[in-house]
């Protein structure tokens, strides 16, 4: 009989000392036998939504976290029942994604659950590099010498009790998977009313108890709105002299997540870089003309362009004159970074909050290059699937405030960088061209720059080269 071991699997370091992850849903459950990186897992990070791959080959003998619960890294999320790979693999390694919780020898156990030498080590084993998910992590070291049990330390390994499988579920009702506490199934001990840990919250600050409250969801899972409706039965005599019914007066949502870390790093980046924030109206209308004419030219059909493809490429020209705008100041070192590249940081509204993806060595693309760059950074960024990596390492930023009608606005740096362009709305205004009234299509432009790094007049070059380009887009004739 081949013989089996127990392994953890522990939440990693998703990226930049991120120290929680909530898990959004498992893509696997108890019993399914998964293979090396099939992705198991949804999280979210404070800065991005990640797709978990396994780190092990094997069957999944427990889930220990459920989803809407976050987790602090180098706690076990998950455990699989793979096979002894036999005497060279006694032992084994940390399991992947241990990250600050240090080494840990696996369980061990046979086929039939006995403890089959746990703690042992391979003698004179090679050391071996464990995979996670951002490539290889450090060496194990090994020590050489076999770990003992001092004598009579037997224990029993108790295998993880099955779990109930669940039915497939909705977006709004997240799928609860719970193990069954031994005794839990049988008759006159029934299981625990399924819900989300939030709707359990709610239950406790209503004072109702779940048993009595009948679930709408999926499988019978008692959502939110089973325990609000069962909270205004409760009060509906004595609300229905005031009103009708109202719904909510105040809802509550958990501050985590993406939006928790773009909270802190604004107020970060609001009170530790002195901004300065200046404003220039352009009319743009030749740069909507060059926009019409590329539309229209085949070399361009099938590539996405907007008015912000065209403001992001003046941005681009205008740094290569202005390179101050280009750097960050490290407080560590007392020195000023100038970069000799550009990761051009679009910030992106999402349903998870705001996020800053950035292209990497945007000043090396073809207009139709940023193009495609641009397209797919929104698509992903909207689709809540932008990597740690994209969202890390930006230089300077846009932000495109006129797709929602908004003229102009004071924007707060991105930390680490040095300046941020808002782009108004394009609008037909009243504008003096040679001496005449005439109607033009304008836009206002918007830079935050940290005074540190930027002097005005620095920031003020800039702003005027990016709005001769706009106004006027043969001026980047002139500036490269």
């Amino acid at each position: 009989m081949t013989a089996t071991m127990i392994k953890e699997f522990r939440l990693p370091d998703l990226g930049e000392g991120l120290t929680e992850s909530e898990i959004l849903s498992w893509k696997v459950a108890v019993g399914d036998t998964v293979t090396l990186n099939q992705v198991i897992a949804e999280v979210e990070t404070a800065k991005a939504v990640v797709e978990l791959p396994s780190p092990f080959a094997g069957v999944v003998a427990e889930l220990h976290e459920q989803p809407g619960t976050v987790v602090e890294v180098g706690k076990p999320i998950v455990s699989f029942e793979v096979d002894d790979a036999g005497p060279s693999n006694v032992g084994g390694a940390p399991a992947a994604g241990s990250g600050s919780a240090g080494e840990r020898t696996a369980v061990e156990t046979s086929a039939n659950g006995s403890l089959a030498n746990a703690g042992a080590e391979a003698v004179g084993a090679p050391a071996k590099r464990e995979p996670n998910l951002v490539g290889y992590g450090a060496v194990v070291e090994h020590s050489g010498r076999p770990t003992r049990r001092s004598r009579g330390q037997v224990r029993d390994i108790k295998v993880p009790a099955p779990v109930t499988p669940v039915e497939p579920v909705t977006p709004e009702a997240p799928a609860i998977v719970e193990p069954m506490a031994a005794g839990r199934a049988e008759e006159g001990n029934p299981e625990r009313p399924r819900s989300t840990p939030p709707v359990r919250k709610l239950a406790r600050d209503l004072g109702i108890d779940l048993e009595v409250v009948h679930g709408t969801g999926p499988g019978g899972l008692i959502t939110r709105e089973d325990v609000q409706n069962f909270s205004g039965a409760m009060e509906a005599p004595a609300e229905a002299t005031i009103s009708d019914a109202q719904g909510e007066r105040e809802a509550r949502t958990p501050i985590r997540g993406v939006r928790k870390f773009t909270a802190a790093a604004m107020v970060q980046s609001a009170f530790t870089a002195p901004h300065v924030t200046e404003f220039l109206t352009v009319d743009v209308t030749a740069t909507m003309e060059l926009l019409a004419r590329l539309k229209g030219n085949r070399t361009f059909e099938g590539y996405k362009l907007t008015p912000l493809t065209i403001a992001a490429k003046a941005v681009l020209v205008a740094l290569g004159n202005n390179p101050s705008l280009n750097s960050r100041w490290d407080e560590a070192s007392q020195e000023i970074v100038q970069f000799n590249y550009v990761n051009l940081g679009i910030a992106a509204a999402t349903p998870r909050g705001l996020t800053v993806p950035n292209i990497k060595d945007a000043d090396r693309l073809t207009l139709r290059e940023l193009s495609t760059a641009l397209t797919e950074l929104t698509d992903t960024a909207r689709a809540g699937k932008t990597s740690p990596a994209d969202l890390s390492g930006g230089t300077i930023s846009i932000t495109n405030i006129g797709v929602f009608g908004i003229d102009a606005g004071t924007p707060i740096l991105n930390p680490g960088e040095a300046a941020i362009v808002a782009l108004g709305a394009v609008r037909k205004a009243p504008w003096v061209v040679n001496d005449q009234l005439a109607v033009r299509q304008v836009m206002s432009l918007s830079l935050s720059f940290d005074h540190r790094l930027v002097d005005g007049e620095q920031g003020s070059r800039f702003l005027a080269d990016l709005g001769s380009i706009l106004a006027d887009p043969a001026m980047v004739m002139t500036m490269i």
